[in-house]
């Protein structure tokens, strides 16, 4: 009972480890590493790596030819089947020829023997080996298919790396901003606490009327819902990074609201761009692919070799009774119609159409990285910009707040200014969001560099 407890508690002790590292601030490189243990589809594209391994392994064994052991059985009273059993297990006699009858019948009798013989067991036990010697550079072909067939998967596999740490880099900048952004809003509302707390005292007094307090409250209402609709998102962006970790995450560290721009050349980002090796990949194959189709101009040429060992009953007399037998064959397609050059044809087109496909690819990759650090360029002058215009927002709110306490300008007025300023905020959240996108979209087109 007490060696149960202490398992139990150090079950629990595991758990509450394990659990641990996601009750506190998980930092972005934490989630990143969590991420490539856990994520299900990361593990997903390992398991189609491994599978193409073993069907790599499978196609390259068939260079080693194939052993098989082979038992038979049969039973027979057919002339031809007991007379070919007792060949086999090396006990044929000459009575078997009906040389029990000779003399006593005339020659144009059958022998009774010979056409109807006792019914025999017939138990053979063979080991056969088949190699291939040369097959016209098929087996080898294959192999590479299959080899850049894995490379393939491998990249794929990078891709979906690279894919779902995107999409987690992108989610701790997001709680960044909107975390920035709610602060914002939170200052104005303490702000708006303050202006109401101060419209009501010159309510009071009377220097101010009841309509500039709903004004107020309604605003404070108004950002209030700003607030809550911004921390709605923040839990549906931890609902989103718990999937992305197939774990629960209820709290995280976030970085700093701005991406570092990578610096990084467009010639690096063409060389290590994950599509671009894939289309050369897929070229690859085409080329092996073609080597396949020409295999059949030549010979097929193996060797094969077996032993053996017969008898009425299992093993019997095995040693008595083995054989062998050793060859080789030579296989050689002459004419076929032109099917093969039409194959060989059809092979080259393919690998000309993927050269293209590559030459596209490179352009189209080329297309997006200066599209992309276009974006960038725009967004990095409006945020610039929309920084200046957010504190200057900032300073005639309080401006007009002032000129409110001294009865120069009316609610209405301030409410207004307020609004602009919320404005800004917003502006300025939702361009440094699509900054930060553009910027993890070009480190993804360079596989993840700068990461």
């Amino acid at each position: 009972m007490k060696r149960l407890v202490s398992i139990l508690l150090f079950s629990a002790l595991v758990l509450n480890a394990s659990n641990a590292i996601y009750s506190k601030s998980l930092t972005l490189d934490e989630a990143l590493e969590i991420l490539k243990s856990k994520n299900l589809e990361i593990k997903t594209a390992s398991l189609d790596v491994d599978a193409a391994k073993a069907q790599a392994d499978s196609v390259s064994g068939a260079h080693w030819g194939k052993l098989d052991f082979i038992q038979e059985f049969a039973n027979s009273d057919d002339a031809g089947n007991v007379f070919g059993f007792k060949l086999t297990s090396r006990e044929a006699t000459f009575n078997d020829f009906g040389f029990a009858d000779f003399g006593k019948i005339s020659n144009d009798t059958p022998p009774q023997d010979l056409n109807y013989p006792d019914a025999r067991n017939f138990f053979q036990s063979k080991l056969k080996y088949e190699v291939p010697l040369f097959t016209g550079f098929q087996i080898s072909s294959y192999v590479d298919i299959m080899d850049s067939m894995t490379k393939m998967k491998k990249l794929e596999k990078t891709q979906v790396i690279n894919e779902k740490t995107y999409q987690m880099r992108k989610s701790f900048y997001d709680m960044a901003l909107l975390r920035a952004s709610t602060k914002h809003l939170n200052t104005i509302l303490t702000n708006i606490a303050t202006l109401e707390d101060m419209t009501q005292q010159m309510i009071e007094v009377g220097y101010a009327k009841k309509v500039d307090l709903l004004e107020v409250q309604a605003k404070k209402g108004n950002v209030k819902r700003l607030v809550l609709q911004m921390e709605s998102n923040q839990k549906l962006l931890y609902h989103y990074i718990s999937f992305l970790l197939n774990e629960k995450v209820t709290s995280i560290s976030t970085p700093d609201t701005d991406v570092v721009m990578p610096t990084f050349s467009d010639e690096e980002v063409l060389s290590n761009n994950l599509d671009i090796q894939k289309a050369t990949t897929g070229l690859e194959v085409r080329k092996s692919m073609l080597d396949v189709s020409k295999s059949s101009y030549y010979p097929m040429i193996g060797a094969f070799g077996e032993v053996s060992t017969a008898d009425d009953s299992f093993l019997g007399n095995a040693n008595d009774h083995k054989a062998y037998t050793v060859g080789a064959r030579l296989t050689w397609n002459i004419f076929n119609g032109g099917i093969d050059g039409a194959k060989v044809e059809k092979s080259r087109i393919e690998q000309m159409k993927t050269k293209t496909q590559v030459l596209l690819a490179k352009k189209g990759i080329a297309l997006k990285i200066s599209k992309i650090r276009t974006e960038i360029k725009t967004y990095n002058s409006q945020i610039s910009s929309l920084e200046k215009e957010l504190k200057l927002a900032d300073t005639i709110y309080k401006n007009y707040e002032g000129r409110y306490r001294e009865k120069l300008s009316s609610m209405s007025d301030v409410i207004i200014k307020q609004s602009q300023q919320i404005q800004k905020i917003l502006e300025l959240q939702m361009v440094q969001n699509k900054r930060n996108e553009r910027i993890f979209a070009l480190e993804k087109l360079a596989n993840g560099e700068n990461k």
